[in-house]
């Protein structure tokens, strides 16, 4: 029964390989929608706790393993650039939870609302 346990602990870790480059960005968009959620998405608790405001849209980049390898500001409404540069910084600290293929990047935009 232990062992059971434990193969089936190891299996509920392994993250996803998704190939198509639609669903990859689809993946992540959702995964950023969570993120979002009020009251426990991590980058609603990280904005709530630096008082982050306004709208930004931002070009992110996606490398292998679900790192984030770029980000880029497109627009900033209504946001500080301290917040806008603040924010930026941990969003290249995210890890998606999937897996992608190696050597491919992925990128897309996504606004994020802060209000």
């Amino acid at each position: 029964m232990l062992l059971i346990l434990l193969f089936s602990g190891l299996y509920a870790q392994k993250k996803i390989l998704i190939e198509d480059t639609q669903k990859v960005i689809e993946a992540a968009k959702a995964e950023l929608d969570e993120a979002m959620k009020a009251p426990d998405g991590n980058l609603y608790l990280f904005a709530q706790k630096y008082q982050i405001t306004g709208s930004f849209e931002i070009k992110l980049t996606i490398h292998e393993k679900g790192k984030v390898a770029t980000v880029f500001v497109e627009k900033n409404e209504g946001g500080s650039i301290k917040s806008q540069n603040m924010f930026k910084d941990y969003l290249m600290k995210q890890k998606f939870n999937f897996k992608m293929p190696k050597g491919n990047d992925y990128k897309f935009n996504y606004t994020f609302n802060f209000n």
